[in-house]
């Protein structure tokens, strides 16, 4: 299975080639841990878990690092108006976060560096970029990256280099700075933190936010690896900055292939506090949407391409996972029971479905096909297909769901059928078979007041609750 993604350090979709063969070093940008992430957040949370679990369809050992960014100027600020120390501060919105990762069926990473556990590796990056004369102090005691000094900066982003001398979109606000386009590897100590703080040989002060993630993946990953993904707003400065920090010690590329997700809109807009439109994964969990609800929505589209998060797109996951869940269920009941194997399958649609992954991560195909074999196998059921068969088809949307995460996780327990209702259910049964479709009707209507649906298949009618 030969995967082929779009790599943004080339900008074009090409064949993915990993440093060991069968094993994948991953970098992902986890959460700024100040708040509750935000269903945008999910988004690249989601598409990262997508293409890992893809990786690991096609046969892939993947080690996943993912960070915790717990010091910056948000996690600072907001442990100082709960008048709490920093760790204690940002403790709870951990504890969160993995909680959302859980609900939602994220695989978790190998390892969740933080940064204030890493501040060593920290120090030792930028005593390696003084050695090789590309960083140097400012008066007010941070220290930069000179940028004049990284030729090939601006590579990921296909910036032109103009563009950092003259400033555009360049955050030229820090003091002292030599040269516009330098960025912050340390923030020189201000009042303003107050003890959040570490001792260097260039002086007191915190690490910037680019030069944590340059550190923390080459320390897990090695000076170079094979993928690294993060939102389309990472892309420049926030990966520009790692790339130029690791490859102008290493001398070495940094790596191999770039991947990055687009943005998150809300009823088409973007979103935000002040248009209502701002929801994180417990606002709507609260509103009573599952984490498969939800999951369904956020892969539902190319990861290239923006994704426009609706209400409307949460009621039509129910009512999809709805259909795949009765599939699922008839499949299981058929694979229970005891008769010949009659030879009948289902057409497989796995091919179907392993090429739309394979074609960069194409989550439209890839659901089309999964619902293609849900019809297929409806249509199989109905003509009598063997148990043999119905325990290959669940098979099937097993390896399906080793890359979706949604088919089987979360899905509502059996419930146990009252006896009322199982009684109307039988007297249900009796007036078909004496042909009293009149009296079948209305019993029919009587079960559906109570919240009990009945079908009638090949193999009987089945009971199942409506959906509260």
């Amino acid at each position: 299975m030969e995967l082929r993604f779009y790599n943004s350090m080339t900008r074009r979709v090409e064949a993915f080639e990993t440093l060991a063969p069968g094993k994948v070093g991953m970098y992902t940008c986890g959460p700024t841990v100040y708040n509750f992430a935000h269903i945008g957040n999910f988004r690249a949370y989601l598409f990262e878990d997508f293409l890992r679990r893809t990786l690991e369809f096609a046969g892939y050992e993947v080690r996943q690092v993912m960070n915790l960014t717990d010091v910056d100027d948000k996690t600072i600020r907001g442990s100082q108006q709960a008048g709490k120390a920093l760790k204690d501060y940002t403790a709870p919105y951990i504890a969160a976060f993995f909680e959302d990762l859980k609900a939602l069926n994220v695989e978790p990473a190998a390892v969740y560096p933080a940064a204030t556990d890493h501040i060593p590796e920290m120090k030792a990056l930028i005593q390696a970029l003084f050695d090789k004369g590309i960083a140097y102090k400012s008066e007010d005691g941070s220290v930069y990256f000179s940028v004049d000094k990284f030729p090939d900066y601006g590579k990921l982003a296909h910036l032109d280099r103009s563009a950092l001398r003259s400033g555009v979109r360049i955050d030229a606000d820090e003091y002292d700075k030599e040269g516009v386009g330098d960025f912050a590897l340390w923030k020189g100590w201000d009042e303003k933190d107050g003890d959040v703080a570490w001792d260097a040989p260039w002086g007191r002060g915190r690490p910037g936010w680019h030069l944590e993630c340059s550190a923390m993946s080459m320390k897990y990953l090695g000076e170079s690896f094979d993928l690294h993904t993060g939102g389309v707003d990472n892309l420049f400065p926030h990966h520009e900055n790692e790339i130029a920090q690791a490859e102008a010690v290493t001398g070495k590329p940094f790596v191999r292939t770039w991947m990055h997700c687009a943005h998150l809109r809300v009823n088409g807009q973007k979103m935000s506090k002040s248009l209502g439109n701002f929801f994180t994964l417990r606002d709507l969990q609260a509103q009573g949407w599952a984490g498969r609800e939800i999951r369904y929505v956020l892969l539902n589209a190319h990861y290239r391409q923006p994704l426009n998060f609706t209400f409307e797109a949460l009621s039509a996951a129910r009512a999809a996972l709805a259909r795949v869940d009765e599939c699922v269920d008839a499949l299981a009941a058929r694979a229970e029971q005891a008769a010949a194997d009659t030879g009948a399958r289902v057409a497989s649609q796995l091919d179907a479905f392993a090429a739309a992954l394979a074609d960069d991560l194409n989550a439209p195909e890839a659901f089309a096909a999964l619902f293609a074999f849900v019809r297929a196998a409806n249509a199989a059921l109905n003509a009598g297909l063997p148990p043999a068969g119905a325990a290959a088809a669940l098979d099937e949307l097993r390896r399906m769901d080793r890359a979706l995460g949604f088919v089987f996780f979360g899905r509502a327990a059996q419930e146990a059928v009252p006896a009322e209702i199982q009684a109307l259910a039988d007297a249900r049964a009796r007036a078909r078979a004496q042909k009293a479709w009149a009296e079948s009707d209305r019993l029919r209507d009587e079960l559906a007041a109570k919240g009990w649906q009945v079908r009638d298949g090949k193999d009987g009618q089945t009971l199942k609750p409506l959906a509260k």
